[in-house]
């Protein structure tokens, strides 16, 4: 080997020769660091089915076929029976009772000084963010590159989302997305077949179950149609590999089971507050897990699973990552809360939820705060929630109560 004093001058490179080496080998060292980081990160991908019933899922073939090939979540709460504040939760990892999104009339009162979204979180990673939703108040527009809104009406969502999943992955195959697709089909036909032809005490509905449930399996079917799709074109674009991949459900509806709900949104019952979440994350076996969880869970979970670490600047969040348990691991269940507000009479729902609930797996209690009542059931023996048993385990009632209290008082101690 030749050093630089044996070197001839004939050999030897010039100062602007030395200088182009160098920015090749920087630019080399450079392209090798990005190409790795895209390696190493994972696009994320939500889909959400607007008002999908657990049941149904449970039930339904292709369903069944995701929760084969996912970490399949059987028993996960909302924190809203309807879509505003569920999904402000969901984005926040945070209950509505402490970030002010706690109602259908709450979007705007979102604490972003105090609340960091998933979002935000991915944005600060250097990903592009895109939503597809049906209403710009659904959730949360900090840290979003682009915010669209389709027509419920009119927009064909299954061709739509085809559409954008390749535009989004033709644009950044140097760089990572999150996409938020909200498939809002069955909260269209709900809309349209319930909501605007019935009121919540409708006799004429709830004495006709049977078609309640046909009308809503209907709606049901389109979900189906769009997943089977939806997946077919994350598999041909080879999303698979490099997507952590979310297919959740924000709320389930009412086919008449309790007179003063026909759809969503009234009460605490569990025809729509148990959800199904399906993971898929490469790298990972697929597996059912039927402890409770909460959907305000899922947020800590994707950035625990990227290596992003909670901002120590913002609030503490109500969720915890589930990655210990879809590692199969032993975790203590933690208590789920609810909240709604149930509109009685009136056509519109109440500015603050008047009726919450606070849960473990087995046990229910419900706070009626507009008739000053509760209720406590027995979910293990009594799925339905028929048989009150408010004055015959008062031991239990007054646990939950405790549990419920705390919640509560974490609203001014953010």
């Amino acid at each position: 080997m030749v050093n630089e004093k044996t070197r001839s001058s004939k050999d030897r490179l010039t100062p602007r020769e030395s200088i182009a080496v160098s920015n090749e080998f920087l630019v080399t060292i450079n392209i090798n660091i990005i190409n790795w980081n895209i390696v190493n990160k994972k696009n994320v991908i939500i889909i959400l089915i607007d008002g999908g019933r657990l049941d149904r899922a449970q039930n339904s073939p292709v369903f069944n076929i995701l929760k084969n090939k996912s970490a399949f979540f059987s028993s996960s709460i909302t924190y809203a029976p309807h879509t505003i504040a569920a999904m402000h939760a969901v984005f926040s990892g945070t209950y509505g009772v402490r970030t002010g999104t706690n109602s259908y009339w709450s979007t705007y009162k979102f604490r972003k000084d105090k609340f960091k979204t998933i979002t935000e979180y991915l944005k600060e990673q250097n990903y592009h963010t895109c939503s597809d939703i049906h209403s710009e108040i659904v959730i949360p527009k900090q840290g979003f590159d682009e915010f669209q809104i389709h027509d419920g009406e009119k927009d064909d969502l299954t061709l739509r989302h085809l559409e954008l999943i390749e535009k989004t992955y033709a644009n950044n195959k140097n760089k990572n997305f999150f996409l938020y697709l909200q498939f809002s089909d069955i909260h269209t036909g709900i809309s349209n077949e319930v909501l605007k032809v019935y009121d919540n005490f409708s006799v004429e509905y709830f004495k006709n179950k049977s078609l309640n449930e046909k009308r809503y399996d209907e709606l049901f079917k389109k979900s189906e149609f769009y997943l089977d799709k939806i997946f077919e074109k994350i598999n041909s674009l080879g999303l698979e590999k490099n997507s952590i991949i979310l297919v959740m459900s924000d709320h389930g509806i009412s086919v008449g089971e309790k007179i003063g709900e026909r759809a969503y949104g009234a009460f605490c019952y569990d025809y729509t507050l148990r959800t199904f979440a399906y993971f898929f994350i490469p790298g990972f076996s697929s597996l059912e897990i039927t402890q409770q969880v909460r959907t305000v869970d899922f947020m800590p979970s994707i950035l625990e699973l990227l290596h992003i670490p909670l901002d120590k600047n913002y609030s503490e969040l109500d969720g915890e990552s589930l990655l210990p348990l879809i590692q199969g691991q032993k975790v203590s269940e933690k208590i789920a809360y609810s909240e709604t507000g149930n509109p009685l009479e009136e056509k519109k729902p109440p500015k603050t939820p008047n009726t919450k609930s606070v849960r473990t797996s087995k046990w229910k209690l419900i706070i009626n705060e507009y008739n000053n009542s509760r209720e406590l059931y027995d979910l293990e023996n009594d799925p339905d929630e028929n048989n009150n048993l408010i004055d015959k385990n008062l031991e239990i009632q007054e646990t939950l109560w405790k549990k419920f209290l705390e919640i509560q008082s974490t609203k001014a101690n953010n």
